[in-house]
C-alpha cells in the first residue's frame, strides 16, 4: 500500500475558539498520539492536503507519516468527526501504527455480478453489510474485497464464510453473519398477504350462509 505524507503543525492554544479560528483559515485540528509517542501532539493540517490524503485508493486506511515540525511519525487517520451539515472534517485523531503490528480496518466490500434469484426467479438482492472488519498489517489491508453473487438463487444469503481467502487479511465477524440476501419483493408479500385475507372473509361467509340456511329448515320442520 501507498504510503503518504502529510505537514502538520504543532497547536499553540486550545479549546473550541482556537479550532473554530483554524478551520476558517482552512487547517483541521487533529491529535496525533501513539505507543512510542511520548505524549499526545495537538496539531492541525491543511484541509486540502488532508482531503487528498484521505481520497486515495487506500481511502481512510491510507498509511499517513504525519511530518509534526521534523519530528516524523506513522499513522492511519481514526476517529474523524465531520459538521453534520456541510460534512467538512472538523477534527481527525492520528493513531502511530507499525508496519509489522496487525491493526484493525473497516474495507468496502464490492459485490460482483447479478444474482441468479434476481435475472431468473424474480427475487430482489439486499445488501445487508457495504463493508467488512478486518485485522491486517498496515501495508496489507485490501482497498476492498471482490466478492462474486451471481450464483446466489432465491432465498440464498452470502455471509463471511463466502468471502475470499486474502494473504496475511482475518475478517473479524462470526462466519455466518449475513452480508446481502435474495428475497421476494416486498410488494409480492403484502398482494400474497392480501390474497389470503380475502379468502378467508370469503370463506367465513359461506359458513354463515351454511348456518342460516340449517337454522331456518329446522325452523320449518318445527
Amino acid at each position: 500500500m501507498q504510503q503518504e505524507t502529510l505537514t502538520a503543525t504543532k497547536r499553540v492554544t486550545r479549546g473550541t475558539r482556537a479550532s473554530k479560528r483554524l478551520r476558517r483559515d482552512g487547517r483541521v485540528p487533529g491529535i496525533v498520539y501513539g505507543a512510542t509517542v511520548e505524549s499526545p501532539h495537538a496539531v492541525h493540517v491543511a484541509q486540502r492536503d488532508l482531503y487528498g490524503v484521505l481520497r486515495t485508493e487506500a481511502g481512510l486506511n491510507a498509511i499517513i507519516e504525519v511530518d509534526i515540525d521534523g519530528e516524523k511519525v506513522l499513522t492511519v487517520a481514526r476517529e474523524i468527526q465531520r459538521d453534520p451539515v456541510r460534512r467538512d472534517i472538523t477534527h481527525v485523531d492520528f493513531i502511530q501504527v507499525s508496519l509489522d503490528v496487525a491493526i484493525e480496518a473497516e474495507v468496502h466490500l464490492e459485490y460482483l455480478g447479478i444474482p441468479i434469484g434476481v435475472i431468473e426467479e424474480e427475487g430482489i438482492a439486499e445488501t445487508i453489510e457495504s463493508s467488512v472488519m478486518i485485522s491486517a498489517l498496515p501495508n496489507a489491508i485490501p482497498n476492498l474485497v471482490e466478492v462474486d453473487v451471481s450464483h446466489l438463487h432465491l432465498h440464498d444469503t452470502l455471509t463471511i464464510a463466502d468471502l475470499p481467502d486474502i494473504d496475511g487479511v482475518e475478517y473479524l465477524a462470526d462466519e455466518d453473519h449475513p452480508l446481502l440476501t435474495v428475497v421476494v419483493p416486498a410488494a409480492e408479500i403484502v398482494e400474497e398477504v392480501a390474497l389470503e385475507g380475502e379468502e378467508d372473509i370469503e370463506g367465513e361467509e359461506v359458513l354463515e350462509g351454511e348456518e342460516g340456511v340449517e337454522e331456518d329448515s329446522s325452523d320449518d320442520e318445527g
